[in-house]
């Protein structure tokens, strides 16, 4: 439905960065997870990285034992992610490109190129019972070949409107206006995420067919400011507050 408040999921990445950066057990990303979902969040998100350099495989275990509120499993489309998803069976995955040297994602995932390894890696996702996001730019061509592989939403990627210029951001904003128009006439549900932040985050907002935002650098490393809970409430507030 177009128009409704939109969804805010809780990236909880970078928490376990700051664990690792000493190691032990402290801060528990876990926690945060449950602080995050205190403060209203719709979701919690959790990257579990082929190299594990910040949520671990037991934070995923812990986090499906301990949250009430779904989980959004991000993954590499590699046959040991599908092993671990549909052991878990967390509410959805979203599959993003991944590659070992680069600090943060980088770009959407090419489902075009691979059409034919998403075609049956979705279907195993699907008889787990785990519904399927793929992290794609915001391409109508990538998102078309997102609907005819039978994923269930899209997540379109933020970080080159949030990266851009003042000259160029208009143009980038244009851009997920469109992404996302053309996501709803052909019927995939449609998110958001990468970068967002206080000054981004409203324009965003107000493109009424995105359903739900993820969000996680930003918030994790304004809450050392501040604190989880006032980072979210205000979050929160300024999706509303593009949305209205």
């Amino acid at each position: 439905m177009v128009g409704h408040k939109i969804r805010l999921g809780v990236n909880i990445d970078h928490v376990a960065t700051v664990r690792n950066a000493r190691g032990g057990f402290y801060p528990d990303p876990v926690k945060a997870a449950l602080v995050a979902q205190k403060a209203g969040a719709d979701g919690i998100t959790a990257h579990l990285r082929e190299d594990r350099r910040h949520i671990k495989d037991d934070d995923i275990e812990r986090l499906m034992a301990e949250i009430s509120i779904p989980l959004n499993f991000e993954m590499a489309a590699t046959e040991e992610m599908l092993t671990i998803a549909t052991k878990h069976k967390p509410a959805s995955s979203c599959i993003v490109p991944e590659k070992r040297e680069e600090l943060t994602t980088e770009g959407g995932l090419d489902v075009i190129g691979a059409y034919d390894h998403l075609k049956g890696y979705i279907a195993k996702l699907h008889e787990a019972g785990v519904s399927v996001s793929l992290f794609i730019d915001p391409d109508e061509k990538q998102i078309k070949a997102s609907k005819e592989l039978g994923a269930d939403k899209i997540e379109l990627h933020t970080g080159s409107y949030v990266d851009a210029s003042d000259k160029d951001r208009e143009y980038e904003l244009e851009r997920l206006r469109k992404g996302a128009a053309y996501s709803a006439e052909i019927g995939i549900e449609v998110h958001a995420g990468h970068g967002l932040n206080y000054e981004t985050v409203e324009a965003v907002a107000a493109i009424s067919e995105f359903t739900e935002f993820n969000i996680g650098h930003f918030l994790i490393g304004e809450s050392i400011m501040v604190g989880l809970e006032k980072a979210i409430d205000q979050m929160r507030k300024l999706m509303d507050q593009g949305r209205g």
